[in-house]
């Protein structure tokens, strides 16, 4: 595993419009490998904002892919593609590392060091593969890290909308002394500094997502698995429990209040039964297990045996797809999840 870097081309913490100068992009050639979710938003985005600034020589985006559906989307938007990776990365100034982090390593590896200009930035949008180590990149080369605090589908409609986007960005390596510039220069092209660009690391990032997927947001589904049989079991109907529980999208104005007026102070836009309710029974639980079981993971995490385990899981035999498909399996057999269908259904909703 790679250090924590210093992001040394960086030197305060949070930046904005006034910091992020486009200039340094003046001529360049952006070339986005990968045109999926976040893929297609930043490289709209990106054109977008050089189409409304001035440039002596507009920088130019290429997008590389395969040739299946993201394809025929980056034809529809404009831009064309071309699957010879090699090519594609021989034009590269600056170069997006936008395919899923189990396939990235391996395809810059096989399909694209070998031609990539000795001054090429490459950008990731996680921190995954630089801090574990997994991307081989020359010590000539820039690295810097533009990741975005959304979802790819939200980052178009965000920079349409002229609403809030930020990112974390951090510099990894910086060989041409330009690493910070291009970096921010990218997250005011892609529309990050409409809101805020906070300053982190590839270890911190790596450290924050995957936390959150493995000790936040696994508690949720097992605290809401777990309720809804409780509550099942005492008589109420699905139909109740689904609309209560997440349908209503109550629990996403929370969420959207938490970051609007703070994550205790929307409270105040509750009942004072549901105020005291929730204060008390937060401050009574006892959480020195949950406290055992997260630092576990946050461990795991930081010390590589995840990831270890994960690329196991792609390299050998299924691979993560079958693994994850099984998982998904396990969960039809909830009294939520059964629940959850027979109530779609009825309501003519789908599911993913």
């Amino acid at each position: 595993m790679s250090s924590a870097s210093q992001s040394k081309g960086l030197q305060i913490r949070e930046f904005y419009e006034k910091d992020c100068p486009l200039d340094v992009l003046d001529g360049k050639t952006a070339v986005f490998v990968g045109y999926g979710n976040q893929g297609r938003a930043q490289a709209l985005n990106l054109r977008d904002t050089i189409e409304s600034s001035k440039f002596s020589t507009p920088p130019k985006i290429v997008v590389a892919n395969e040739n299946d559906r993201y394809a025929a989307q980056a034809e529809k938007d404009g831009f064309g593609y071309t699957s010879d990776w090699a090519a594609a990365a021989a034009q590269a100034d600056i170069l997006f590392l936008l395919v899923p982090d189990h396939v990235q390593a391996s395809l810059f590896k096989d399909k694209i060091a070998a031609t990539l200009k000795k001054t090429c930035c490459i950008v990731v949008a996680s921190g995954y593969n630089v801090y574990y180590g997994y991307l081989d990149v020359a010590p000539t080369n820039d690295i810097v890290m533009v990741a975005p605090r959304m979802i790819g589908a939200e980052v178009r409609s965000n920079f349409v909308g002229d609403s809030d986007l930020s990112c974390f960005v951090s510099v990894e390596q910086d060989s041409t002394g330009q690493a910070g510039d291009i970096a921010l220069a990218l997250c005011k092209g892609i529309g990050f500094t409409q809101k805020r660009v906070v300053k982190s690391t590839a270890y911190h990032e790596t450290l924050l997502d995957l936390f959150n997927e493995q000790a936040l947001w696994s508690s949720v589904l097992a605290m809401y698995r777990v309720g809804y049989l409780i509550l099942k079991d005492m008589g109420l109907s699905d139909e109740e429990l689904v609309h209560e529980m997440w349908l209503s999208k109550e629990p996403a104005k929370v969420m959207e209040h938490m970051a609007d007026d703070g994550f205790i102070g929307q409270l105040r836009l509750h009942s004072l039964v549901s105020q005291y309710g929730q204060l008390s029974g937060s401050l009574e639980l006892d959480t020195t297990q949950m406290r055992q079981v997260f630092q576990q993971k946050a461990d795991r995490i930081k010390n590589g045996t995840f990831a270890e385990e994960f690329k196991k899981l792609e390299q050998g035999g299924a691979g993560v797809q079958h693994t994850v498909n099984e998982l998904r399996k396990q969960t039809e057999q909830w009294d939520l999840v059964k629940g959850e269908h027979k109530v779609r259904d009825h309501l003519g909703l789908k599911t993913l």
